[in-house]
């Protein structure tokens, strides 16, 4: 590759955003094959185990530095599979994973914040968020669950929230996954044509087909206003399964690979406890 993944899917803070005109079967980064970049997923993971290893036993020794995933996507962009391909790489000792559905009772008695910010991933472990905070000016604003007016100002809440995360070791890789309706049908089509995967079938998928330019509105504003320094957007073409996992895989390893990640050195007494154990 001639450039990193990060910096070809990412959105440049303070860029306008026109979703049309991203073309949800890209594949950059690639020649375009899907043989190839499968396999160039499996090559990554010895290195991404050992980045995940290293940062998992900063953690054990005092570090503060976490890795979290958010992943945003309409239905059947791919999260879950995006999840398992990638996450399956490393050790799941190290990992916290949490899908968010609608909130419960006692979470809509909190603030927005509250549901996620409880169950952020501890030191040294990688958490992914399958649907995230951005939920709360996704489906909120296209089905209008608060006023406009309180909508409006979870934009900078979410951009202060994450940046005190940041202050506090964690490091936010955001990626949104960009599939085309046509797409979608396709995979909701094939889900209705598999006894095995009915249980996944939810009619309301069906519904919120109809609120396709809405959501997709709601999309290009969070990337938008949402895309910042300390936590940019990545959009990926998520049209092609295998280029988002592949896309996904490169840029958690860039994300690692950034933390310039090390063996700890506690203080230990090497030699005697060698001795202890010869004796």
């Amino acid at each position: 590759m001639d450039h990193p993944v990060g910096d070809l899917l990412r959105v440049a803070p303070g860029s306008a955003v026109r979703l049309i005109d991203v073309d949800t079967r890209a594949t950059s980064g690639t020649d375009g094959d899907k043989t190839t970049a499968v396999a160039q997923v499996d090559a990554l993971g010895p290195q991404l185990a050992l980045l995940q290893e290293q940062l998992y036993a900063e953690g054990r020794t005092g570090g503060r530095r976490r890795v979290l995933v958010v992943l945003q996507g309409m239905d059947t962009s791919g999260k879950g599979g995006a999840v398992k391909r990638v996450a399956g790489l490393v050790n799941p000792a190290g990992l916290r994973i949490h899908g968010f559905g609608p909130p419960t009772p006692e979470e809509l008695d909190q603030d927005f914040l509250w549901r996620f910010e409880r169950v952020l991933p501890p030191a040294g472990t990688i958490g992914f968020f399958d649907r995230s905070h951005y939920e709360d000016v996704l489906i909120v604003r296209v089905h209008d669950l608060v006023p406009q007016a309180e909508w409006e100002t979870r934009y900078d809440r979410i951009n202060a929230w994450e940046a005190a995360l940041a202050e506090q070791g964690v490091v936010l890789l955001k990626v949104a996954l960009h599939l085309s309706p046509d797409e979608q049908r396709e995979r909701l089509l094939a889900r209705l044509d598999d006894p095995a995967k009915h249980w996944k079938v939810n009619p309301g998928d069906i519904e919120e087909r109809r609120h396709w330019p809405s959501y997709q509105l709601a999309y290009q504003a969070l990337l938008e206003r949402c895309s910042t320094d300390v936590a940019p957007w990545h959009l990926v073409p998520a049209d092609r399964k295998w280029y988002r996992d592949w896309a996904l895989a490169h840029l958690l390893l860039e994300t690692l690979q950034g933390m310039d990640l090390s063996w700890p050195t506690p203080e230990l007494d090497i030699e005697g406890m060698r001795a202890a154990l010869r004796g």
